[in-house]
């Protein structure tokens, strides 16, 4: 059966990937055909199925990491994942539904760091060859304004 503690255990590894810039490693937290999104509380709670990012694949997440290495122009920055306990809400052998409350710091060029997103991951999990993977992320947060510089997934 899926637990909190592989759940939590398997979010400090996915933040860490984010964290330390090794993007190029965080499709492999999805499954083929997985579901990624970030949005907002009022989109969620109306039941809108638009996001400020989406993506129905790992190809699209991977195209995603590929733009940002290669075509897209950005201040540079880095983030800093701070993660609550999951709330589990389901757990089977090979799949479960959790809840996990985040804060994420961006870090500038310069220096300057201040909170950039706070909200909650809405994950559904399975278990594919021994691993456990992302089938689907919503990163619903708690603001309706969106920072123009969401570059780096959340």
């Amino acid at each position: 059966m899926i637990n909190l503690l592989e759940i939590a255990a398997f979010n400090a590894a996915y933040a860490q990937t984010i964290d330390s810039d090794s993007l190029e490693q965080w499709p492999a937290f999805f499954t083929a055909h997985c579901h990624y999104r970030i949005t907002h509380v009022e989109n969620e709670r109306e039941g809108l199925p638009a996001g400020v990012v989406w993506a129905d694949s790992r190809d699209m997440l991977e195209d995603r990491i590929a733009a940002l290495r290669e075509a897209n122009i950005y201040e540079r920055h880095r983030y800093r994942h701070l993660l609550g306990i999951p709330m589990v809400q389901t757990a089977e052998a090979d799949n479960a539904t959790a809840s996990t409350p985040f804060v994420v710091a961006r870090i500038m060029h310069t220096g300057e760091t201040a909170v950039f997103a706070t909200g909650a991951y809405r994950d559904r999990f399975v278990r594919q060859d021994g691993r456990l993977l992302l089938a689907e992320r919503v990163a619903v947060c708690d603001s309706t304004v969106t920072d123009t510089l969401l570059a780096l997934p959340l």
